[in-house]
């Protein structure tokens, strides 16, 4: 089987996708951080609820899940999914495409 790779355009969505994946889960972290550190102070929760609070980290769950639900494999379109962490695996395990275009200095 020949080594197959994506296209400069599919590459440049692909990565487009990680920068969106990654900046979004840094955006999500810091400010799951903040809200559970200050979530007394700010009234979002108490002994007896956490109603509030929990719906602030259902909203902030949710994007990733979608994201990562988005995932399609540029070359086939097949979906990735949950493969991918933040960034997107080596190789489609569908097609068997390498998940990056080829290095024009690589023959």
């Amino acid at each position: 089987m020949a080594n197959r790779y994506l296209t400069k355009t599919q590459d440049q969505r692909l990565r487009r996708w990680e920068t969106w994946n990654k900046g979004y889960f840094i955006f999500a972290f810091v400010t799951l951080i903040i809200v559970l550190v200050f979530s007394s102070q700010l009234g979002l929760s108490s002994a007896d609820s956490w109603g509030p609070l929990g719906l602030i980290i259902a909203l902030l769950v949710a994007p990733i899940i979608v994201l990562q639900a988005r995932l399609t494999c540029p070359a086939c379109g097949s979906k990735i999914g949950w493969r991918a962490k933040l960034m997107a695996p080596d190789q489609c395990p569908a097609c068997g495409v390498f998940l990056r275009a080829r290095q024009s200095d690589n023959p």
